[in-house]
């Protein structure tokens, strides 16, 4: 990807060197994906789980929540994507999104670990799905951050700099972690004064101001560069014209098609709680085995710009998910307990899963510059950035394939006969039935491992690699010189 750029960065060194990202705009950037990411990464991990376990639902109960909130959610997409394109204020197009959209993630959040006692059934259902809602909304809106790290910066060289630096940091979203580690203590610690609940529910209240406190750092000191339609621009082009260039682009139906497999491991992501307390005895062992699974991941991120250099970012892409794919395969017909000594079965399981994981952040660095490729593919083919409506269509397919998902996630415990075991408390002890354990392994390992291979394989049908890209990226950076050009000009004719 680096000899891509270098003509561009040579014909325009001038242009570049005028909009370098300050350091503090990089620490906030940082901040704010790392603040965010801890919190949807304790969501994503105990949500499930803790609704499961505490909250009643039954597998297929929760999967059919997931996939009406999805569906929910992926009907207001379309309106968003229109409003954030839309949007011109002082603070910015996308900024303000930071700020508008934390009521709604933010009082959800909470919402997802306080458990009405007296609720029935049907009550809990209804309260859980409202709460999944407000939070989708929430996060609909939260894309126009996401999509900000298209605009801090028009130079792909920073970019890639920019999302390796949010990803390595991003590594460092170990407090998580540490929630089943309480969730396993404190109780017997406090004699069930403090119950497991409780516990869930206080590291919600803590994740949830974390991430407020990042949000609001990220607001203040970041800001937008690359240049935007005006409103008459996008008048010109209209709604139907760009989402037609939208539905015909070919970068975009590969990257959908790759999330589509890729949304597949989080199956095998929502069975982890449940593998760890029942196959291996103890919740806590999670925390103990992603202590080693996590290491080589400090050295492969800083490393992933280099090798996507080398490589290209495509060959790099597809060639990481085929690698999990297989390693994940092989975990699972080697199976979890190979030697049947529990020490030795341990390190083998955290081996085993620290090689399937090590494309996982190389992957992380490739998707967001893949995704980056494509808009600025659509702004060459269209002439208009418009990233909210481009968001927006590919969020309401990614949302119908993850309510396919979710439900999935929650209908093959019931496939498999699971069934929470409670002690007199109603904490969760672990399960005992041979064949319920086995189906809770394959759930673990043979979802990441079609997801991963699926994942590689889509993206053969991304085209925007090679002397294409390097053209386009040339006739880009020309066109906005010269719309930068030309809204100077009318400015000073103002004056």
């Amino acid at each position: 990807m680096g000899e891509e750029n270098k003509s561009v960065e040579t014909q325009n060194s001038k242009q570049e060197h005028k909009r370098l990202i300050r350091p503090r705009e990089i620490a906030a950037f940082a901040a704010t994906s790392y603040t965010i990411n801890n919190l949807t990464s304790f969501i994503g991990a105990t949500k499930q789980y803790f609704m499961m376990s505490f909250m009643g639902l039954s597998g297929t109960a929760f999967g059919t929540l997931s996939m009406v909130s999805t569906i929910w959610d992926a009907l207001d997409d379309p309106i968003s994507g229109v409003i954030i394109d839309r949007c011109r204020t002082r603070w910015g197009r996308l900024r303000p999104f930071l700020i508008f959209s934390m009521p709604f993630w933010a009082i959800a959040s909470v919402l997802f670990y306080t458990v009405p006692n007296s609720f029935n059934n049907t009550q809990m259902f209804i309260y859980a799905l409202a709460a999944t809602i407000i939070y989708g909304i929430g996060f609909s809106y939260l894309s126009g951050w996401e999509l900000l790290l298209y605009n801090i910066t028009p130079n792909t060289n920073e970019r890639s700099t920019l999302i390796a630096t949010q990803k390595f940091v991003n590594l460092f979203t170990w407090l998580p972690s540490l929630v089943p580690v309480f969730v396993d203590f404190v109780p017997n610690i406090t004699k069930n004064a403090v119950t497991q609940p409780e516990v869930y529910k206080g590291f919600s209240t803590f994740f949830v101001l974390f991430a407020v406190g990042g949000a609001l750092f990220g607001f203040f000191n970041m800001r937008e560069r690359v240049s935007i339609a005006s409103k008459e621009e996008l008048k010109e082009t209209g709604f139907f014209k760009s989402a037609k260039s939208i539905i015909t682009c070919r970068p975009l139906g590969a990257l959908l098609l790759s999330n589509f497999f890729g949304g597949i491991k989080g199956v095998g992501g929502a069975s982890e709680d449940f593998f760890w307390l029942n196959c291996t005895g103890k919740l806590s062992n999670r925390l103990l085995c992603s202590l080693f699974t996590g290491i080589p991941n400090y050295f492969i991120t800083p490393l992933a710009p280099k090798l996507i250099a080398k490589l290209g970012l495509r060959t790099t892409a597809i060639s990481a998910g085929i690698f999990s794919g297989a390693a994940y395969t092989i975990l699972y017909f080697v199976g979890y307990k190979p030697t049947g000594n529990s020490l030795i079965d341990f390190i083998w399981v955290t081996v085993a899963l620290t090689v399937c994981g090590l494309p996982n952040h190389v992957m992380g660095v490739c998707d967001p510059l893949l995704k980056g490729d494509m808009y600025d593919y659509l702004e060459w083919q269209t002439g208009i950035r418009n990233e909210g409506i481009v968001n927006a269509v590919s969020s309401y397919v990614n949302k119908l394939s993850s309510s396919v998902h979710s439900w999935l996630s929650g209908a093959v415990f019931d496939w498999i006969k699971f069934k929470p075991q409670k002690d007199i408390y109603g904490n969760i002890v672990p399960h005992k039935n041979p064949k319920v354990l086995q189906g809770i392994w394959g759930i673990f390992c043979l979802a990441p491992a079609a997801a991963r291979f699926g994942y590689g394989l889509s993206l053969l049908l991304f085209n925007v690699h090679g002397e294409k890209k390097e053209r386009m990226l040339a006739e880009l950076e020309e066109h906005r010189i010269a719309r930068t050009a030309m809204k100077q000009k009318d400015l000073e004719s103002i004056e």
